[in-house]
């Protein structure tokens, strides 16, 4: 999986890589267990403070998506992620609650937001093996 970084973009560069990794998760890309490159690998290989990488990784190791070990380094989570629970659920309800309410502001009908939604999920969501 490689990293796509928008150094000019507005959001920060250290979420940029929590959001690419766990679309990498959820795309099947990255597998329980496979190894991501060192902090400071990374921060060299996008020319960034490895600080900001090493802010990622914190954060996607506090949400259960990655495991930090001294002499292994980085991996996904080889248990694979947490179902979801009921603080998830309020989490996804407070973070999407505001995109909503800016939506219907921009007189997004609710036909237009689920079908957004449907297509983002689907761009993501891994086809079945058959």
């Amino acid at each position: 999986m490689l990293l796509q970084i928008d150094l000019q973009a507005e959001e920060p560069i250290y979420t940029q890589i929590m959001h690419q990794i766990i679309e990498g998760i959820a795309k099947k890309e990255l597998k329980p267990g496979d190894d991501l490159p060192s902090v400071r690998s990374l921060a060299s290989d996008i020319g960034i403070n490895f600080h900001t990488v090493n802010k990622a990784y914190q954060l996607l190791k506090q949400e259960g998506y990655i495991l930090i070990h001294r002499q292994k380094g980085v991996v996904i989570h080889p248990d694979g992620v947490e179902k979801a629970t009921e603080a998830f659920y309020e989490e996804l309800r407070r973070k999407v609650r505001p995109l909503i309410a800016e939506s219907i502001s921009r007189s997004v009908s609710k036909t237009e937001w689920e079908k957004i939604c449907a297509t983002i999920y689907e761009e993501i969501e891994p086809e079945e093996e058959q």
